[in-house]
């Protein structure tokens, strides 16, 4: 008989420059996160119609390929999933207004910003709660 796998929280990492992308998902990797890749908010948006509910973070950049921004997905992403940590981040400025509980960081951020959130939304999710501070 097989072992079976133990469930791994997963995150959705939506980053159209390949190198920040690929940084964010061995950052996550690391911590013992699935990750789903999207260049583009249409493509996420894809994941969000299938996946949502199993997801427990969703990080995007403002600025990504295609006709959509991050803070349109981040609106997107909270009507699937209202309990899914959502972070937007962005070199510049915004100027445009998020959903309730979402998160802004300007870049750049810290690494380990990034492990520390998805290990309190992996903490809320076992234990269906808040996530720990």
């Amino acid at each position: 008989m097989g072992q079976s796998k133990p469930h791994r929280a997963t995150a959705l990492i939506v980053e159209d420059d390949p190198m920040q992308r690929n940084m964010i998902c061995l950052l996550l990797e690391e911590s013992e996160v699935d990750v789903i890749e999207c260049e583009s908010a249409e493509a996420a948006e894809l994941v969000l119609e299938r996946a949502a509910g199993s997801l427990v973070l969703m990080m995007t950049d403002v600025q990504l390929a295609g006709n959509m921004d991050g803070v349109e997905l981040a609106h997107i992403a909270r009507k699937y999933n209202p309990e899914m940590g959502v972070i937007v981040t962005s070199g510049k400025p915004l100027h445009q207004e998020l959903p309730d509980g979402v998160q802004f960081w300007a870049k750049p951020w810290a690494p380990l910003d990034v492990i520390r959130e998805a290990e309190r939304m992996v903490y809320a999710r076992e234990h269906g709660g808040e996530p720990r501070p």
